[in-house]
């Protein structure tokens, strides 16, 4: 058996991966002169680069080690489902064994009446899978010109054509455009858009953005709405309290289709085994992918409620899919990461250890001069930096100047916390302990230190 047991020096790692390798999101031409951080283990909540530095992931990966790395279950799972059946599809009439099995353990585990499941290989597929999903379902009814969808600004549902569409991210968009029939309406994000108004009054005020919008289209031409229950990649944006009970009023006045994208806030994120539990929300599809095998194999999927389902069931076939659909390795390994997530409690451990721990900790750094909100469900958390907190204001910089330069100040503090503009977030395994908490706000606390003292030193501390 091959087996890498050394490596090149990281220069050389660095120059053979500038030479030939492509990232996702990144301006490569940079990168090359800098040189990529390289990873080569990690264990539980650490990761260990090639230089041997010990990283604490804030991250969680992209938010998907939720049972933490090095679970050597994982890697024996997928190797006897390798030696079984390596590959099959779930095309012509064909099934196996590890899809059957995770299509009814997420049943199980779904809200009441989300009972069917269509596999992708991630959200981003998952997504794509929806759009046709809810316009396949219209068109059965006899409503064909319900093909408008509608989602949010600086929400995020991949980076696919279909699923960058659906986002609202403008960076995304304007590489390559976006699909017709989705449509954007304001987040709920009261830090920064709120005003005067209080966060309540600013949630109603947000949702209500839906019913305008679907008033002014038409409802005979709107097919859904799509919302994360938390904005992750946007920050993480945890809504007002008003917010997702009136977005339900709305689509149950008009009838519309309502898909929560729980990709993120899938498999124990928020507390619950899904966002739509923790905030109330009863949706017609789930999306869902990386905890749900926490990103030891790719893997993503639809959850369907019984009508839609039945609907598209019934009436010929659905024409869409993907090679990797259902995977029988990935269905494995995901089956397994589930129960390790039941069977060892990991989910209460978020409810009843982890999230209490973290707040307490997490809300303090409101105190710290650079901080204006901290914001946290689950493990899932956000902070906003601010040259004036009374004033909840913007750097005079451009946005994401700041947040980078405290990214950066993380990353040599050896802690993985990303910024989204000028928002610090984490998202941490969910395995993580008490103590490990205590090192993670330790390093936070020293990197917003010397985020500060740099800000105060190039006379940045100066509001928009």
């Amino acid at each position: 058996m091959n087996k890498i047991t050394n490596h090149m020096p990281t220069a050389e790692l660095q120059a053979l991966d500038a030479a030939h390798h492509m990232h996702p999101f990144t301006e490569n031409a940079a990168l090359a002169k800098k040189g990529a951080r390289i990873m080569k283990s990690a264990k539980g909540v650490w990761l260990t680069d090639t230089e041997g530095h010990k990283i604490i992931d804030g991250m969680a990966g992209l938010w998907c080690v939720n049972i933490g790395y090095g679970r050597t279950e994982m890697g024996d799972v997928a190797k006897r489902q390798m030696d079984e059946l390596a590959y099959y599809n779930t095309f012509f009439q064909t099934s196996h064994i590890p899809a059957i099995a995770l299509a009814a353990k997420i049943a199980e585990l779904a809200p009441e009446g989300m009972n069917h499941v269509f596999f992708a290989g991630s959200g981003s597929e998952a997504n794509d899978t929806n759009i046709r999903m809810v316009r396949r379902y219209w068109d059965i009814k006899g409503q064909s010109e319900k093909r408008i969808i509608i989602a949010r600004t600086n929400g995020y549902h991949g980076s696919t054509m279909g699923g960058g569409s659906l986002g609202g991210m403008a960076g995304i968009h304007a590489h390559g455009g976006k699909i017709a029939g989705i449509v954007h309406i304001g987040e709920p994000n009261w830090w920064e858009q709120g005003g005067d108004l209080t966060p309540e009054d600013f949630g109603l005020l947000r949702a209500r953005e839906l019913e305008a919008k679907i008033l002014e289209l038409g409802v005979e031409n709107v097919a859904a709405f799509i919302g994360e229950p938390v904005q992750g990649a946007g920050g993480v944006i945890i809504p007002p309290s008003t917010y997702w009970p009136e977005i339900q009023r709305i689509v149950d006045k008009y009838g519309i289709l309502l898909i929560a994208d729980e990709v993120i806030t899938g498999f124990g994120r928020t507390g619950n085994w899904f966002g739509s539990q923790t905030f109330g929300i009863k949706p017609h599809i789930m999306t869902i992918a990386k905890g749900l095998s926490s990103g030891y194999q790719p893997i993503g999927g639809s959850i369907v409620c019984d009508e839609v389902a039945e609907v598209l069931g019934s009436h010929g076939d659905f024409n869409h899919g993907y090679t990797y659909s259902g995977h029988p390795v990935a269905a494995a390994v995901a089956l397994e990461n589930l129960r390790i997530l039941q069977e060892e409690h990991v989910i209460e451990h978020v409810q009843n250890v982890a999230n209490p721990y973290l707040w307490k900790l997490w809300k303090g750094l409101e105190e710290h001069p650079l901080v204006g909100e901290a914001k946290l469900v689950g493990l899932m958390g956000s902070i906003a930096l601010t040259p004036d907190k009374a004033k909840r204001a913007k750097f005079a910089a451009e946005t994401g100047t700041v947040g980078y330069r405290c990214r950066e100040r993380c990353f040599a503090n050896n802690l993985i916390m990303r910024h989204v503009g000028d928002r610090m977030i984490i998202s941490p395994p969910l395995v993580i302990t008490p103590d490990e908490i205590d090192i993670l706000i330790s390093r936070a606390t020293a990197s917003l230190n010397e985020c500060y003292a740099g800000l105060k030193a190039d006379g940045m501390l100066v509001s928009a």
